[in-house]
């Protein structure tokens, strides 16, 4: 393929992992309504407090795995006996507080759900349930939070989730396409607000 074919990512995208790449062009800013896709994103992302979301990437499979394929209500009856299988498997990061928080989140995931009747209906209110538009045009204009993932990280925190910060909320936000920040010259950008 040549250069002038070669569609144009967004810069973050490191060219050279092709996994990544996949990543970017078939799911980053995708919108999710399915509730064990959100509570998969959710869990990943406060995984990656303090790590490179590619390390989790390459740990996505195993998490599938570890986490019954991230059924909140599985997850959410863990008890010490698997937490400690948790802590002892080298395939997904073994932070004791993260796995901890992994099985508290799912709890309070069901009971957003029987408040809600869908995760979905609720975190997508953040976002009055639209995907915001952002005018991306460099690496510089990549923002880290915003008021929305502010006042979800706080919503989140008041009913007891852990490691959802206002930083790993946004990173959510964009990875589930509440947020549309594909830079402008990315060839995903239109084809996803398409999808709106």
């Amino acid at each position: 393929m040549s250069p002038e074919s070669t569609p144009h990512r967004c810069p973050w995208v490191d060219l050279g992992k092709p996994d990544y790449v996949e990543y970017h062009d078939r799911e980053w800013g995708v919108p999710v309504h399915e509730d064990r896709l959100l509570f998969e994103f959710l869990t990943l992302e406060a995984a990656q407090a303090g790590l490179s979301w590619y390390t989790i990437l390459r740990k996505r499979e195993n998490y599938r795995a570890a986490f019954d394929d991230f059924d909140p209500a599985k997850v959410a009856r863990y008890d010490e006996t698997k937490e400690a299988e948790l802590l002892a498997n080298p395939g997904i990061v073994r932070n004791r507080a993260k796995i901890k928080s992994a099985i508290l989140n799912a709890r309070k995931f069901l009971d957003v759900q029987r408040e809600f009747g869908s995760f979905d209906a609720y975190v997508w209110g953040f976002v009055g349930g639209k995907p915001q538009v952002n005018e991306v045009r460099r690496i510089g204009d990549f923002r880290a939070t915003s008021p929305e993932s502010d006042a979800l990280s706080k919503d989140l925190k008041r009913r007891g989730f852990k490691f959802l910060g206002s930083t790993v909320c946004y990173a959510h936000m964009q990875a589930t396409g509440m947020v549309n920040d594909h830079v402008a010259s990315c060839f995903r950008r239109e084809q996803i607000l398409s999808m709106r």
